[in-house]
């Protein structure tokens, strides 16, 4: 059975597309799913190549039982658009990125992250980089809804099986 590649993109990869990495790999390891996928997490721009996450998102990560220490920050590479089934963005600005620069038989890989957390009647996950610690926070509650509701929509088309 093929692995699902799922690729999370922000801005520089240290706080939010690394905190959605760590929470998605926690649940799917929680669901005994971890053999069914790859995941990794990148940035739209180079600021923070070879970086660990924010040391404010590691901290807030942590008190959920997520692990983020051992990641470090890459940049978006073309050939993450062939790879990748799913390059979910978490923002505007990086969604714009990814779509020009991804090929055109890729397009359909590109998508909003919140877009599998319709009920929280927000697309983008708010960059907590220059913001309070409390943006952390609320960072990790919008990527654990979205994570959630990604799974339960791929048990809905039917490429996993989820048990309780």
């Amino acid at each position: 059975m093929e692995k699902i590649k799922v690729l999370f993109v922000c801005m520089g990869n240290i706080c939010r597309s690394p905190t959605a990495e760590g929470v998605f790999t926690k649940l799917i390891n929680e669901k005994k799913l971890a053999s069914r996928f790859t995941v990794d997490s990148a940035g739209t721009h180079a600021y923070h190549v070879g970086n660990p996450p924010d040391a404010r998102a590691q901290q807030a990560a942590l008190k959920r039982g997520v692990e983020l220490q051992h990641l470090r920050a890459r940049k978006v590479h073309s050939s993450d658009f062939d790879y990748f089934d799913y390059v979910l963005a978490m923002d505007d600005d990086n969604y714009s990125i990814l779509i020009h620069a991804c090929p055109d038989e890729y397009k359909d890989k590109v998508k909003y992250f919140l877009d599998y957390a319709p009920h929280l009647g927000v697309r983008e996950v708010p960059d907590p980089y220059y913001g309070e610690k409390f943006g952390f926070e609320r960072v990790l509650d919008m990527v654990e809804d979205a994570s959630l509701g990604f799974l339960e929509t791929l048990q809905k088309v039917g490429a996993i099986k989820l048990s309780n």
